[in-house]
């Protein structure tokens, strides 16, 4: 009888000594899953950030350019030049990145020579995922600052067009999945020349770059 109940008892615990390996077995089998799980979901958030997330530059285009004005005049015989010029511009704003581009206010100076004679500002707005906005700009030519270099100015009107620059400032925040946001900057730069007897766009060039 006690050698029955010792074979019972070694039994038992026969049993539960491999009850706990196959519990041991599936935590390590589990633990490895879970771990192979993590490193999966690691590389492919890595592969996201680097490619889908990537904060991309949102570009930006100057797509029209109207010109309203009068004609310039010489006066003398004290030599003075006046001119009325204002400038329509359309600018394309293109974003790139699978997440939308909230940006704030905007701004637009117009350059002549160098110098600074106009600016506008743009109103703050959203622009979809992939999509793009046309924003407009109206830049009126300050006469007074037009006039600081006097000399290069007549010359340009006895040559009948002016070589004027923009340059524009649109900050933004791109966010991604609800939470993860970067701050870009979308800059242009367009230079153009303006015809003074048809008051026309004649040429024109433009850059784009993203500050960070």
């Amino acid at each position: 009888m006690q050698k029955k109940d010792q074979n019972s008892t070694a039994s038992e615990n026969d049993r539960r000594r491999a009850l706990k390996a196959r519990r041991r077995r599936c935590l390590i089998a589990v633990g490895a899953a879970i771990i192979v799980l993590i490193m999966v979901l690691f590389v492919v958030i890595l592969v996201l950030a680097l490619t889908v997330f990537k904060p991309k530059e949102p570009k930006t285009e100057l797509v029209s350019a109207a010109v309203n004005g009068v004609s310039p005049r010489l006066t003398f015989p004290v030599i003075r030049i006046e001119l009325n010029v204002t400038l329509d511009l359309k600018i394309l704003v293109r974003n790139r990145n699978y997440a939308s581009f909230r940006h704030g206010d905007g701004k637009s100076v117009l350059l002549y020579r160098e110098h600074q004679v106009g600016e506008a500002d743009f109103f703050p707005g959203n622009i979809p995922a992939r999509g793009s906005a046309t924003l407009p700009c109206r830049l009126t030519i300050e006469v007074d600052e037009l006039g600081s270099d006097l000399g290069g100015l007549i010359s340009d009107v006895l040559a009948g067009e002016l070589a004027m620059e923009t340059r524009t400032r649109i900050p933004g925040r791109v966010t991604f999945l609800g939470f993860i946001k970067k701050h870009v900057v979308a800059v242009s730069v367009c230079q153009f020349t303006v015809g003074l007897t048809d008051f026309k766009v004649r040429s024109q060039v433009c850059k784009s770059k993203t500050e960070k």
